[in-house]
Order: C-alpha cells, then sequence, then structure tokens
C-alpha cells in the first residue's frame, strides 16, 4: 500500500558541517541524530546497516549492537515496499519519499509509515533510511478511547452499586418468603430467583472497584520487583505450562504509584497472555524499556505527562480478533468464555488513574500490550537512574 511519492536530487544529500556554537563546540552528530523521534537508519551498498538512532532501536526492539552488521532484510520480508523503495535508490542514487507505506514485520507489527529513502553523495550505494510512523496519532486516539472507556465504566459502575444491589437484596428477601409457602414443585422456581439475585449482586460487587475515584496513594515503586512478583505468581499457578522470557533495563527509575494496584494490572495481562499462548511452546515475554519523547497532555489543562518508562507483555498467541480490537478496553467485552470482560476494563482505570496509557498491538505469534508510565521526579527533573 502506498501513497503519493516524492523524487528529490542526489544533491540534496551532501554532507554539511554545524559550525561550531559561539563560545563552545559543535554538538556530536550522533547525539543530534539520537534526539529525533524519527527511526534512521544508515544502509551500505549491499543492504547492511550501518548506523541506526535510538528511535530505529526502538521501533525495531533491539539495540545498535544488534542492528549494526544486519541486512535490512533479516528485518524485513524481501518483498517489503520499503526493501524495494531503498535498492531502488541504491542502484538509481536519487532520493525517493512515499506516504502512505505499510512496513509489516514479527518485530514491529503492522504499521503505516512514510518512508524517506536518501543516497548519500560521499558513498556510492549507500542510503539513509527514515521512517514515520503515521499511525501514532490514531494510536493516541486509541489511548485517549481507553481512557473514556475507563470513565464510562466509573459512572456505569456507580449506578449499579447505587441503584440496582439495594432492590436486589428486597428481591431475594421476596424469594425467600415465598420458598416457605409454596410447594416443592415451585420451590425450584423460588431457588431459581435466588440464585440468579446472587450471581447478579457478586457482579455489582466486582464493579464497586470501578466507583473509587479515589487517586492512588502514590509511592515510588520499582517496578522490577513488580514485574518479578507477578511472574512468580504465574509461574507457580497458572502459567506452569508458559516459558517466561525478560528483558529488563535494569537503570529504570521508580514509578509514582500503588504497588498493590499495578502488580493488579500486569497479573490481569500476564493472565490473559498466559491464556492466549498455546499449551505446547507458550511463551510469555516480559520487558521493561526508556523511550524519549512520549508526553500526553492532561485533560482540563494545558500540563503535558512525561511517560517515559514502558512495561511490554508479549504472549505467542493466535492473536486478538478485528472486531474486539476497537472495543477490547469496553466492559464486558472478552473473548473467554467464562468471562465477564471487566478485566481489561479495571487495567485502563488503574493506569489512567496512575497517570499512564495502555495499548497493544495484535497479530498471530505475537501480541503486545505495552503500559506506558511517569517515573519519578528528584529537584524538578525526572530521575532516568538509581
Amino acid at each position: 500500500m502506498t501513497g503519493s511519492t516524492v523524487r528529490t536530487s542526489s544533491s540534496s544529500s551532501s554532507s554539511t558541517s554545524i559550525p561550531a556554537a559561539r563560545g563552545g563546540t559543535a554538538p556530536d552528530p550522533a547525539a543530534v541524530l539520537n534526539t529525533l523521534p524519527t527511526a534512521v537508519m544508515v544502509l551500505d551498498d549491499a543492504g547492511i546497516i550501518r548506523e541506526v538512532n535510538t528511535a530505529c532501536e526502538h521501533l525495531f526492539e533491539l539495540g545498535s549492537g544488534h542492528l549494526c552488521g544486519m541486512a535490512l532484510t533479516d528485518l524485513l520480508p524481501p518483498d517489503s515496499p520499503v526493501v524495494g523503495l531503498v535498492q531502488q535508490v541504491s542502484a538509481e542514487a536519487y532520493g525517493v519519499a512515499e506516504h502512505g507505506l505499510t512496513l509489516d514485520s514479527p518485530r514491529t507489527g503492522l504499521r503505516t509509515v512514510t518512508v524517506q529513502a536518501t543516497p548519500m553523495a560521499e558513498r556510492r550505494g549507500w542510503v539513509v533510511l527514515a521512517l514515520v510512523e503515521q499511525t501514532l496519532a490514531i494510536r493516541i486516539g486509541q489511548q485517549m478511547g481507553h481512557r473514556n472507556a475507563a470513565r464510562s465504566v466509573t459512572a456505569m459502575s456507580a449506578l449499579l452499586c447505587h441503584e440496582i444491589k439495594n432492590p436486589l437484596s428486597g428481591i431475594r428477601g421476596a424469594a425467600q418468603l415465598l420458598e416457605q409457602s409454596t410447594g416443592e414443585e415451585d420451590r425450584v422456581l423460588t431457588r431459581l430467583i435466588m440464585d440468579e439475585t446472587d450471581r447478579i449482586v457478586k457482579l455489582v460487587e466486582r464493579m464497586e472497584v470501578f466507583s473509587d475515584t479515589r487517586p492512588p496513594v502514590r509511592e515510588p515503586v520499582n517496578i522490577h520487583q513488580v514485574m518479578e512478583h507477578v511472574r512468580r505468581i504465574a509461574e507457580t499457578g497458572f502459567g506452569r505450562h508458559v516459558r517466561f522470557i525478560e528483558h529488563y533495563d535494569p537503570s529504570l527509575p521508580p514509578v509514582p504509584g500503588d504497588r498493590d494496584q499495578l502488580i493488579q494490572v500486569f497479573l490481569n495481562l500476564v493472565k490473559n497472555a498466559v491464556e492466549a499462548a498455546p499449551e505446547q511452546g507458550g511463551e510469555v515475554v516480559l520487558s521493561t524499556a526508556y523511550q524519549h519523547g512520549v508526553r500526553v497532555a492532561v485533560p482540563g489543562s494545558r500540563t503535558r505527562m512525561n511517560l517515559p518508562l514502558v512495561v511490554s507483555v508479549q504472549d505467542n498467541g493466535e492473536g486478538i480478533p478485528d472486531d474486539l480490537r476497537p472495543h477490547l478496553f469496553d466492559p464486558f467485552v472478552t473473548t473467554k468464555p467464562k468471562g465477564s470482560g471487566l478485566g481489561l476494563a479495571l487495567v485502563a482505570k488503574i493506569v489512567n488513574d496512575h497517570g499512564g496509557i495502555i495499548e497493544f498491538d495484535s497479530q498471530p505469534r505475537r501480541t503486545v500490550f505495552k503500559v506506558m508510565l511517569p517515573i519519578v521526579r528528584t529537584g524538578g527533573r525526572e530521575r532516568k537512574s538509581r
């Protein structure tokens, strides 16, 4: 899938020096490149990756040590339009920009990107490739939708707790009185009324947690201790048949939040991942990372919150059905035969209460839920290391 295409002359790719700041030295070009939110990589005339920036590492979920030296076709299918574009630019020495290209690989998932491929004038056949994700705005919109879903659940739960629970107790009491004065045949019906009333009461009690609008007590929480606790619970219980893989960044700072609520969030996500994974060869990957440049506006104010800490829960199951994806965080939406559909709605609420956002990407053999959270600040600045 491609959109409009723009060709540029190779003369535009000639290198230009950055003049030194008055009274200082010129900034390191690599440092400048790493500040860009655009994923950038340099490929030689054989299609081998020679340099990448930080955004490129985040896109492909690999560090520069792994990416540099790999062929582009090791990351993307040989028939990918991105690969074809790079080969065209390398051969013709003309820059090309294409909008609306589909980037589809096991590491990136399905994404829509704008691709800018530019030849390096000083090295024949070498190409600078820049990838700008167009689906980011769509994903941010989905995340805001998840927040709205959490708010709608809160309002609905308050209604259920105040307007339904009390009448249910009256219905059950009336059924008990009828049972005392009816024959054995009619008692089956009164027992059915009481059983169904008890079932609805249990559902309402589960919904009561959503009506709690108090902000969580925020204390510095080591996210790796939370994930370790969740993994141990899973390995000794519902996740015995699954192989757990951990990729953690040990330098991450603490998260301001409620430890028990964060455990509830990731326990729910891990349980869903375990249930989605196949019985044979099931894998759940738990990872943490620090990413730059993710800021979300706080509704009703001009404040913007940085969300640099990312926790991912990935499984190798069949993926989420397409018809459920737009409504996955809505209440009573579930793929489980005996599920209530409240688990992910509760996750969305807790993440929202912590000032974070949650997103997911799903395809066969690779479904990832990502929770982005703020980090503890010290002296008005974010702590980037312990």
